[in-house]
């Protein structure tokens, strides 16, 4: 199993929300290129909010009330996770790289019918879970 880049304390840990940020994907989004999130996702971290329980990490997905298909939501920030669920006092992030955030798609994506990228702001984008696994599919020449 590839190896998951750790939060910063142990994995799955409670954070403070300042202490996690991807750089790379936060100046993309912002930017609003798609060519370039693509490019820090493979290259570099995302935040990946984690569900408050114990034992091993597990990804926290949600789903709108109608729908029969969860969203994986991903962040550049551990602070934009915690600025959408403010009523939430503990945040679970982990920093995952290309392998781990592959895995996760390929395994699950068949439950999945989007994936946002800091949904609640600043620079909210949303792809297609199958265009974003394509993308850390996608073999360097």
């Amino acid at each position: 199993m590839p190896k998951k880049k750790k939060s910063g304390g142990k994995p799955g840990g409670k954070v403070t929300a300042a202490s996690v940020r991807a750089e790379e994907l936060a100046r993309a989004l912002e930017a609003q290129d798609a060519t370039a999130v693509a490019f820090a996702i493979r290259n570099h971290t995302v935040i990946v909010p984690l569900l408050p329980v114990e034992g091993a990490p597990q990804v926290r997905v949600f789903r709108r009330d109608d729908a029969d298909k969860y969203m994986l939501l991903l962040f550049s920030s551990a602070q934009n996770y915690a600025d959408m669920i403010p009523t939430e006092t503990e945040h679970r992030v982990l920093a995952y790289d290309a392998a781990t955030l592959r895995e996760f798609l390929a395994t699950n994506i068949g439950v999945l019918e989007a994936v946002w990228f800091d949904v609640a702001g600043p620079h909210p984008m949303q792809a297609a879970p199958a265009d974003l696994l394509a993308a850390l599919d996608l073999k360097a020449d």
